[in-house]
């Protein structure tokens, strides 16, 4: 049976479509070039451009990653055909790096058929929802409404439609999103897992593989164009931070800890963003962390945040440092600027030994292994980010897992990755009796398209002061 699209772009619009996606400029190689920052520049802040120029951009990494991502990955990995199916709120990860800014969740059910072509290319296929702005060819129902508009495909007929596809495909090998490692590969529902399964028939389901690394690395490849945008945000965040931790927003002995975090949450809002977890503001006094209720700022606090926005489908994860100066002080003691120091001397480590084709636990193991040459005591704890928080590949240690992380620890660093260098040493501070006083820093870099690692802003090299 022959059931025939409906409601997609007709032919010449696909084929202006294709056209307009092939023959696009090349990405400039100053894209993720790393851009020069003068230490004693102030951060500035950063306005979002107007929601409908967001999507026309946020449109663009989407095509750049279907189509120029997507088909060197089912190459690498020897996939024919991959299925994403899913339905509305019950969303695969993966769904949310192939859809349009315009798209807030599946269409009642939507299945994605993505099949690699012997040119290398890859046909992409919608079974219900839309074409993504002629991203997918889409099928609907033959069957007309009572508006004249041709149905979406339901129940059933979605899913004759679906085995119709594939036998006509025929392909070697069918991966679906089946894992027990990787929630980014893990995004088929029980009972859609059934349900696909009894659309394939018993022939197509003994070719169903689990390939986690094609969502994983799919989502976990970022494109170019999303840098400049993203250092932006970067930099914003730097410039809300400065400022949470300033006398505009602190006065000794009177703001609390949990009054700053709200600020935070306002000023994000306020600039048409949002966070992706609450943020954290704690003191360090005296070599001791204050934790009875809401802990009232006072002078001489050691002042940390630990602070994501989100924005235009992008997350930051970004830790910080402050101090605020004691009556008569008008400098930072030493021992904290060391502490800094170390923590910053840690940072450098981890980007030299951020390599290509290393695991995140070769990773972490050489860090450590420098670190304990160098007489650093403190502990690495790093993770990609992009369109997650704590986003898609290798884990590089856990705060409570310096060994090394099975599975999720084992996956290799790519180019075009971006990580959150999250990471604490801990020093002694002469000036608080001997006590140990721990750095926590965190800050984004990237891994560029020829492997070498860059901050995406800068990172912290000095003390907020609260005076």
């Amino acid at each position: 049976m022959h059931v025939a699209p409906g409601d997609r772009p007709t032919r010449t619009l696909m084929v202006a479509i294709a056209l307009t996606l092939a023959t696009a400029p090349a990405v400039p190689a100053t894209a993720q070039a790393p851009a020069y920052v003068p230490p004693d520049a102030p951060p500035r802040y950063h306005a979002l451009p107007p929601v409908r120029q967001q999507a026309e951009e946020m449109q663009t990494w989407v095509a750049a990653r279907l189509n120029r991502v997507l088909p060197g990955l089912m190459s690498e990995h020897g996939v024919d055909m991959w299925i994403v199916s899913m339905r509305e709120y019950g969303e695969d990860p993966v769904f949310w790096a192939m859809i349009s800014p315009t798209t807030f969740a599946a269409r009642r059910r939507s299945i994605y058929v993505f099949t690699r072509r012997p040119d290398g290319s890859v046909e992409r296929l919608a079974l219900g929802g839309t074409s993504q702005g002629g991203l997918f060819e889409i099928y609907s129902s033959p069957h007309p409404t009572a508006t004249g508009r041709a149905a979406e495909l339901w129940g059933d007929e979605q899913w004759r439609l679906l085995h119709e596809i594939v036998a006509d495909r025929d392909p070697a090998n069918i991966v679906l999103n089946i894992d027990d490692t990787w929630a980014f590969a893990d995004g088929l529902g029980a009972g859609e897992r059934e349900a696909l399964e009894k659309a394939l028939g018993q022939e197509y389901v003994t070719r169903v593989r689990r390939v986690p690394q094609l969502a994983v690395e799919y989502i976990e490849t970022r494109v170019p164009e999303m840098m400049p945008r993203y250092r932006e945000m970067e930099e914003t965040v730097h410039a809300i931070i400065s400022e949470a931790f300033s006398n505009s927003v602190i006065t000794p002995g009177v703001t609390t800890t949990e009054d700053v975090v709200w600020w935070l949450r306002q000023k994000v809002a306020d600039l048409g963003m949002t966070v992706w977890f609450h943020p954290d503001v704690e003191v360090q006094r005296a070599g001791e962390v204050p934790s009875e209720g809401p802990v009232v700022i006072q002078r001489g606090d050691l002042l940390w945040t630990d602070f994501g926005i989100t924005a235009m489908r992008l997350n930051t994860d970004t830790q910080h440092d402050g101090y605020v100066l004691e009556e008569g002080e008008t400098d930072v003691p030493e021992g904290l600027k060391k502490c800094l120091r170390t923590s910053n001397r840690m940072q450098d480590i981890t980007l030299a030994e951020l390599r290509v084709g290393r695991t995140g636990n070769e990773v972490l193991a050489a860090v450590l292994a420098r670190m304990k040459d160098e007489g650093i005591t403190g502990s690495l704890y790093s993770h990609p980010i992009g369109d997650n928080g704590h986003g898609a590949g290798p884990l590089i240690g856990l705060w409570d897992r310096q060994e090394g992380v099975p599975d999720r620890g084992d996956a290799k660093v790519r180019a075009s990755t971006w990580f959150s260098i999250e990471l604490q040493a801990s020093v002694p501070v002469a000036e608080w009796g001997g006590k140990t006083v721990n750095c926590r820093q965190e800050e984004e870099a990237y891994v560029d398209q020829g492997g070498d690692v860059h901050w995406v802003f800068r990172r912290q090299d000095r003390l907020h002061l609260v005076w």
